[in-house]
């Protein structure tokens, strides 16, 4: 499935620049998207996802035909702005519908301050500096961001399960901090205790000196870790035969991951999780979508049920349609009127209504879920509970969020939160 899904959009890319020069009555959007790395799969998601929100929306956007461009990227930062650069400079894109990973996410905001008359749209990435530090005014997140994420999975692995103290598994980059960071704050809060921190780079491949490591005395282990990495992990920690309870990070039981070859990922059964999205999900919007993105692409190659990855961009290329259509396709004034218009639309989504705050990051719900078997022999996401309205500060104020620091190897400081 991986090779032709890459083997399609990358077709697609190489294809959609042809098409570059900018004609009256169009505007041109560019998917920057991570087609290479541990969140290919998840990449080629996100691309099929602005297709389908494209189709839905008949092709058109505030009266004008809409063209894409896909940049992939490897979740660099220097590919990332060099791919986006060219989306610009060469490709004459309007808008950027991306990035995917967190530290490109940073990398991005950056970049978008050079370029104030385009707009910046957020695919999926999800590190929580992209939008908290110095944000650029041209760069709109309606994703929540990795701590958002996390956000109630603590207190529900306290209160639901009993597990009060665990050791971490996390990558070692902006958004692995701040996805734990996210849970952190609410388990610390709920009288959890985290006895020791395990780090891992981005794109492992030999995780046998952490899981050797990994103290015996714990109730769990909270895994932070995605794609081929969670997927690499789970096979090796099976065969070092560990049944230590599991906690899922937001990317821990993804599509990408629960629909992933061998029996390795069964460790996962009874992992609790929290994000954006339920797979089983009641609400009638998330239904439809999910029943559209089925009928939009054959069986073989998509998911059985929208990525987290997908489900960032769909909501994306929403945003960008509907300020289209707010402004009637006026792109004029450095964007001004259609800038404006995404930093005050309420964005009715799959997921629930998004609004933004003032660094134009959005407020949402965050889903918990458990991994349970689906009666097929695969695995599936069952939903337990939900939360809305999870602000960028996690209900905190802005001065006790800021007291903490930013997300790191070290913070957050479990003791001053009230736990170990």
């Amino acid at each position: 499935m991986k090779r032709s899904l890459i083997a399609s959009v990358s077709a697609l890319a190489f294809m959609l620049p042809a098409a570059a020069m900018a004609q009256d009555g169009t505007v041109k959007i560019g998917i920057l998207v991570a087609l290479e790395g541990a969140f290919a799969e998840g990449g080629a998601d996100g691309v099929r996802n602005v297709e389908l929100a494209i189709q839905q929306a008949g092709g058109m956007a505030g009266g004008m035909k809409i063209e894409t461009v896909v940049a992939p990227t490897d979740t660099t930062p220097d590919t990332t702005v060099r791919q986006a650069r060219k989306l610009i400079e060469q490709d004459g894109v309007d808008i950027i519908l991306g990035p995917l990973s967190g530290s490109e996410g940073i990398a991005m905001r950056d970049y978008a301050k050079t370029v104030p008359g385009n707009t910046v749209i957020n695919g999926i990435s999800g590190a929580l500096e992209t939008t908290w530090v110095d944000p650029a005014d041209n760069f709109f997140r309606f994703n929540l961001d990795g701590a958002q994420w996390g956000a109630g999975l603590g207190s529900y692995v306290v209160n639901e399960k009993g597990w009060t103290k665990v050791a971490t598994v996390a990558a070692d980059y902006s958004f692995g901090y701040t996805n734990f960071l996210g849970f952190a704050v609410d388990f610390c809060r709920s009288g959890g205790e985290i006895v020791e921190r395990f780090w891992v780079p981005l794109g492992s491949s030999d995780f046998g000196g952490v899981i050797a490591a990994l103290p015996d005395d714990v109730d769990a282990i909270y895994l932070g870790v995605g794609g081929t990495d969670a997927i690499n992990f789970l096979n090796q920690y099976s065969q070092a035969g560990a049944e230590t309870n599991l906690i899922g990070g937001t990317i821990m039981a993804d599509q990408t991951v629960l629909t992933s070859r061998g029996r390795a990922k069964d460790a996962l059964i009874g992992t609790p999780t929290s994000g954006p999205m339920a797979d089983d999900n009641p609400d009638a919007a998330w239904q439809e979508y999910v029943a559209a993105y089925q009928d939009a692409f054959p069986e073989g190659e998509r998911f059985p049920s929208p990525s987290l990855f997908g489900v960032g961009y769909y909501v994306a290329a929403l945003a960008a349609i509907e300020g289209l259509n707010a402004v009637e396709g006026d792109l004029s004034d450095g964007q001004a009127a259609f800038q404006a218009a995404l930093s005050s639309m309420t964005l009715d989504t799959p997921l629930g209504p998004v609004t933004l705050n003032e660094n134009r990051q959005a407020t949402g719900s965050v889903f918990i879920n458990e991994v349970v078997e689906d009666g097929e022999g695969g695995l599936k996401n069952e939903f337990k509970s939900r939360t809305d309205d999870v602000n960028q500060t996690l209900g905190m104020t802005v001065e006790e969020f800021t007291a903490m620091g930013l997300p790191s190897r070290d913070t957050p400081d479990c003791a001053a939160l009230g736990g170990g």
